[in-house]
């Protein structure tokens, strides 16, 4: 099972997703961003990583959310969920056709990720 990030990063009460480009695997899909695991990274270096690499900004990791499972055709995965602030660049598009920001309780308007779906549900009954 590969283990994957994800990050919850919330501005004035919204929360970030990230809609995968077409031709992608999983693309048209909205994600909570983040990635795969390198060898001997720890789930807080990914997120920082991937966070620069996908969208070209540096973020604060911070607390532990919940993790999700899900068997994909292609990949079993762990989803591994934290928070994370914004620190500074602008958001530039680089793995992603879409961002949006979007209020908790319209997070399940998107077609998400499967691995993501749960973790909406502990968002909104925080």
């Amino acid at each position: 099972m590969k283990q994957v990030t994800a990050a919850v990063i919330e501005r004035e009460g919204r929360i970030l997703l990230a809609q995968r480009k077409a031709g992608d695997t999983l693309g048209g899909k909205w994600e909570f961003p983040g990635g795969k695991l390198e060898p001997g990274e720890t789930p807080q270096v990914c997120l920082k990583r991937e966070l620069m690499e996908e969208f070209g900004v540096e973020a604060e990791i911070g607390a532990f959310v919940c993790s999700s499972k899900f068997e994909y055709k292609h990949l079993p995965v762990e989803l591994l969920v934290y928070r994370a602030r914004h620190l500074a660049g602008e958001f530039k598009l680089n793995d992603h056709d879409r961002i949006e920001w979007v209020k908790p309780e319209d997070l399940l308007n998107y077609d998400l990720s499967s691995a993501d779906i749960p973790v909406v549900g502990f968002l909104v009954a925080k």
